[in-house]
């Protein structure tokens, strides 16, 4: 059975119990929300890593994308990213892979990996039909549903499908004025499928041969918004809400069949509308864990988008974001590199620490305490041990001229914490 048929049937299985002990909750309130929709734990049967929970009441989750490309195909720097991952504290990982031998990089990182594997099958069918330098049109039904099996046969826990791009949600899109048109490649490359073959969406309409490989493996959805807006111009139009009202009708037929299900939001969106997406989705998909890139606030900060994506990254898990993915200082840029992952890492776990505070996450502002108590103390050790980059934090004390004091050069002999507690 999977997680949610379990739930559903009353079952506490290990994985619950091993979530609820990570999360400072009981056996039963991990069941009870499983059953309700609003928490996943995206483990596949055939992935041997210590589950992870998604959702209501829990720990911001934050994501960290790695892969090769056509142009760049290092798979030893892959797997440096994925040490990187784990080091710097993401919870799982998506293997994004576009360039060399696909399966065989898939297997290695899910084998590697000790935290859950995301993937995004259309990446790996396209990718291999233009390699053989075959038009992507020549995708047919038969060859993404035997992609998706493969990666499920593999042990990838969730995967992104672009399900919510119909001919009435494309219908709708193009009643839009957008300035930057689609962004998602899995969205592009299925609407233009779609218009070459004057056909409905494979994953659309066959939506019940999806369900049932998930349910096989317990794979969890992950449905993706192909029809995200990427500039702040484009954010919150008819095309994006058209196509999360497809995403709320399959929600409810993921968890009929027993499938968990997770959905995508925005990407880039204005600080005064994340809040308000926050709300529709949760309102739509019925409080279906929510996971969102970003959501970038601002299109000029190119270099420097993990600054951006934090910013809208901490209210959007301060509204209620499940799950961030993070956002390196190469996006719209080129291939991040091993320092880009650990820069989107950090700055994403910080968004997700600021929304737990928000959400009143039981632990998180306890850190924040211990942390302000040792700087009172002058207890750098602590400071260090509850800081998100310890080495960082230790290297820039050690290496000042007042590494043997208790205060730092900033303020040195005149710091307000030394006045206050030590001079009467």
């Amino acid at each position: 059975m999977t997680q949610l048929e379990s739930a559903l049937q009353g079952l506490i299985t290990p994985e619950m119990e091993i979530v609820a002990k990570k999360e400072n909750r009981t056996s039963e309130y991990i069941r009870e929300e499983i059953a309700k929709g609003r928490i996943v734990i995206p483990k596949n049967i055939n992935h041997n890593f210590s589950a992870v929970g998604i959702g209501y009441g829990l720990k911001t989750k934050v994501n960290s994308n790695i892969g090769t490309s056509e142009k760049h195909c290092v798979i030893e720097e892959e797997l440096e990213k994925l040490e990187t991952s784990v080091k710097y504290g993401a919870d799982s990982i998506m293997d994004l892979s576009t360039g060399g031998d696909l399966a065989a990089i898939l297997k290695l990182i899910v084998n590697s990996s000790p935290l859950m594997v995301g993937t995004v099958p259309i990446y790996s069918v396209m990718s291999r039909l233009l390699a053989q330098e075959k038009p992507f049109y020549d995708m047919t039904p038969d060859l993404l549903f035997q992609e998706i099996e493969n990666h499920a046969k593999l042990g990838v826990d969730f995967i992104t499908v672009h399900c919510g791009i119909t001919q009435q949600s494309v219908a709708t899109y193009e009643t839009s004025e957008r300035l930057l048109g689609i962004v998602s490649r899995g969205g592009s490359l299925i609407k233009q499928w779609m218009r070459n073959h004057q056909c409905e969406n494979p994953l659309y309409e066959h939506y019940a041969r999806l369900l049932e490989i998930c349910a096989k493996y317990d794979v969890t959805l992950s449905l993706g918004d192909g029809m995200r807006p990427g500039s702040q111009f484009d954010a919150s139009d008819r095309g994006q809400f058209a196509e999360l009202l497809v995403l709320g009708e399959l929600v409810d037929r993921a968890r009929k069949r027993g499938v968990q299900v997770m959905v995508e939001g925005p990407g880039h969106i204005p600080l005064d509308q994340v809040e308000m997406n926050v709300k529709i989705m949760k309102s739509v998909c019925k409080e279906a864990p929510f996971y969102v890139l970003g959501p970038l606030v601002t299109d000029i900060a190119s270099g420097y988008d993990h600054i951006t994506g934090a910013i809208g990254g901490a209210l959007a898990a301060g509204a209620g974001v499940d799950f961030l993915c993070y956002v390196t200082p190469a996006e719209h840029l080129c291939l991040p590199t091993p320092e880009d992952v650990k820069q989107g890492i950090i700055a994403t776990r910080i968004a997700a620490h600021s929304g737990d505070i928000v959400k009143k996450i039981p632990g998180a502002i306890e850190q924040d305490h211990r942390v302000s108590k040792a700087r009172r103390e002058f207890d750098w050790e602590t400071i260090y041990a509850n800081s998100l980059d310890p080495e960082l934090a230790k290297s820039r004390k050690s290496n000042s001229e007042s590494k043997n004091d208790d205060y730092c050069t900033m303020c040195g002999k005149l710091c307000a914490v030394r006045t206050d507690r030590d001079i009467v």
